[in-house]
């Protein structure tokens, strides 16, 4: 029995850790090009993307949005808040960012992408070790208000 129980509270600590980790480093993402300033970031995107057949507009509309998507989206799941949510909105997001990797064929970036989809996906089908989250905290809590 107590080795029952220990598995489940080391599955979701193992989840806590994994979902905070990503969602830090989403968060901070956004964040740093946020204070650092979105039209530096932007400039530098639509300077990358040059070669490409997007339009400049487009790359430098998605370049302002994207640090405050991934500010969004990084606090979301660091604090397991809407947690289903958020790891779609960051799954979808990673897959905008291989397409235009792969469109800039900068296969490192694309590579890299691709550990970012394995987390999002990981962190979807393990949803159910979220236990220490806001979520978590929540569901808990109506459970408790509907228990006689």
């Amino acid at each position: 029995m107590t080795s029952s129980i220990n598995h489940e509270k080391d599955a979701a600590l193992g989840y806590l850790l994994l979902r905070a980790t990503i969602g830090t480093n989403i968060f901070v993402h956004g964040l740093s090009r946020i204070l650092a300033g979105p039209s530096h970031f932007a400039d530098a995107l639509v300077t990358a993307f040059q070669e490409t057949p997007l339009p400049t507009v487009l790359v430098r509309l998605f370049a302002l949005a994207l640090p405050w998507a991934e500010s969004i989206i990084g606090l979301l799941v660091l604090a397991g808040i809407r947690t289903r949510l958020a790891l779609i909105a960051g799954s979808l997001l990673t897959l905008t960012l291989t397409f235009g990797a792969t469109l800039n064929q900068d296969w490192e970036s694309a590579g890299l992408q691709l550990i970012y989809a394995t987390i999002y996906a990981s962190l979807l089908v393990f949803r159910h070790h979220n236990t220490f989250s806001v979520d978590g905290l929540l569901q808990n809590e109506a459970s408790k208000a509907g228990a006689p």
